[in-house]
């Protein structure tokens, strides 16, 4: 009821108006029965715009971060997302992430939709990366179908770091449906990892024929913890080059110093020196 009410009469109206975003193959996606809506990730605002392109409500499998946020902006969030019936997935991996799992394959057996990404994580850069393999369980267990999504624009409006998506000249936010994929011929192998595996890249290949994306074979979690070992590297490096750089001034600065000392000492030495008799007299005879 919250969810229906918040989609119809205020961020649809909104995002139409500050947006206009554009909708094609809205008729792949089934107006009732389940069936698995797999998108690609790239801005914390495509579980706003591809949700108000279609009519009936999803239900998303939402990280669990935000049902256990800290302090009173926690809870608040927290109760909006239960308010609007999204789903908390624990991506930590084993047990936790099956019940996660097992959640969402409830909800395709009470006849709904269920929103996923299969890439589990935002795109740092922009490419699709590597799908993991329960969107495939989720899929084979339920028999339900599953439309490929392409999100195109939304890390314009909102790139990684923005709090708020906002409109960007000549950038025009697009989702694209495309036709449901069926995979009934595996019916039953759900257990089988190859056969999870197949599924799971034949999505991901039909969500990459959608948006256009360079397609890299990694999961984009990993490439990420790359990506901060990397910068953590870097960081040492520059600290350890500027160390060296500060250790080299000092260095420098005492050498100085110590020029400037001898200097001094030699110049009163040899003021306070004592005459050589007859020394004067020696630099003024004519040889």
């Amino acid at each position: 009821m919250v969810y229906m009410f918040l989609r119809s009469y205020v961020v649809r109206p909104l995002v139409a108006l500050a947006f206009r975003p554009e909708v094609r193959g809205l008729e792949h996606v089934p107006t009732e029965g389940p069936a698995i809506l797999a998108s690609n990730h790239l801005s914390v605002s495509d579980s706003v715009f591809m949700p108000v392109a279609v009519p009936r409500q999803v239900f998303f499998l939402a990280k669990a971060d935000y049902f256990n946020g800290p302090g009173a902006k926690g809870r608040v969030v927290a109760a909006f997302m239960r308010a609007i019936n999204q789903i908390p997935m624990d991506r930590s991996g084993g047990r936790a992430s099956a019940r996660s799992l097992s959640a969402g394959g409830r909800t395709l057996q009470e006849g709904r939709l269920l929103g996923i990404y299969p890439e589990g994580t935002r795109s740092p850069d922009g490419r699709l990366y590597k799908g993991k393999i329960g969107v495939a369980r989720l899929a084979l267990e339920s028999g339900a179908p599953v439309v490929p999504i392409a999100m195109v624009g939304t890390d314009k409006v909102q790139p990684i770091g923005s709090r708020l998506p906002l409109p960007r000249r000549g950038t025009r936010v697009t989702t694209i449906f495309g036709e449901p994929l069926d995979f009934s011929r595996y019916r039953g192998r759900q257990g089988e990892h190859a056969v999870l595996r197949e599924v799971t890249d034949e999505i991901m290949r039909a969500i990459q024929a959608l948006s256009g994306q360079v397609y890299v074979d990694v999961y984009a979690a990993e490439h990420k913890r790359r990506l901060a070992e990397q910068k953590r590297q870097e960081a040492k490096q520059a600290a350890a080059e500027m160390l060296g750089t500060a250790k080299d001034k000092a260095r420098s600065a005492a050498h100085t110093a110590a020029q400037s000392a001898r200097h001094v000492a030699d110049s009163l030495t040899h003021r306070d020196s004592p005459a050589v008799p007859g020394e004067d007299a020696a630099r003024t005879t004519e040889p």
